[in-house]
């Protein structure tokens, strides 16, 4: 009987040795499981929204990031732009300029007086731009004239060239204009002297004041 029970009790204890030994290797399984997808997350290779990722987990800049910021495109535009104005020709001198004045309204209400430049000098000149206008009315008083809303263009005059550029007002055919203008006073685009011409015969009387009339910029008559 003592045998028989120490048999008995022997093998409830392998019994119960296996089946704690069972239960060791499950749970050392799923932490082996665990472990690894752990460590396979740790070495995968961090990414970011601003560029491409490496190797040991850092970003590098995508290429788009390396052009911004860069204005050397503007830069060398402008560069060209000015080396290209360098070779312009010198401004007209009032001295090397046949100058007229003459009426050329269109119509009756519309006035218009073109005033031409003839480059009688010996080299080509630039005349570009607007020039300046005062008019001289009967009391001996001047009076400066606007510019109107134009662009100047590009007008160079080589010799025996001639350049025009227009005032441009509203006649006033009522019998009441209060101006009596006897002189233009010229002055070239870029030039400091002035010539004095007679007010075109035959031109309208000047509807308003004389700060109604403009002067547009210089271009060629060809």
């Amino acid at each position: 009987m003592k045998y028989t029970r120490v048999a008995a009790l022997a093998a409830i204890g392998v019994a119960a040795t296996l089946s704690l030994t069972a239960c060791g290797n499950d749970d050392g399984s799923g932490n082996d499981s665990s472990s690894s997808k752990s460590s396979s997350s740790a070495s995968a290779p961090s990414s970011s929204s601003d560029g491409a990722s490496t190797s040991d987990g850092t970003s590098k800049p995508q290429a788009g990031n390396a052009k911004s910021g860069s204005g050397k495109g503007t830069e060398a535009g402008a560069a060209g732009g000015t080396a290209k104005s360098g070779g312009k020709a010198t401004f007209c001198k009032t001295e090397d300029l046949a100058i007229d004045a003459t009426d050329a309204a269109p119509d009756k209400t519309s006035g218009r007086i073109n005033v031409t430049m003839v480059n009688r000098g010996s080299t080509t000149c630039s005349a570009t731009g607007f020039a300046g206008v005062d008019i001289k009315d009967a009391d001996n008083t001047s009076n400066p004239i606007g510019r109107g809303p134009a662009q100047p263009r590009i007008t160079t005059l080589k010799p025996g060239d001639a350049a025009v550029f227009d005032l441009a007002y509203t006649i006033d055919n009522s019998g009441h204009s209060l101006s009596n203008p006897t002189n233009l006073q010229v002055t070239p685009p870029n030039e400091t002297h002035t010539v004095t011409l007679n007010w075109p015969a035959g031109a309208g009387k000047i509807k308003g004041a004389y700060t109604d009339v403009e002067v547009y910029p210089t271009h060629t008559t060809k």
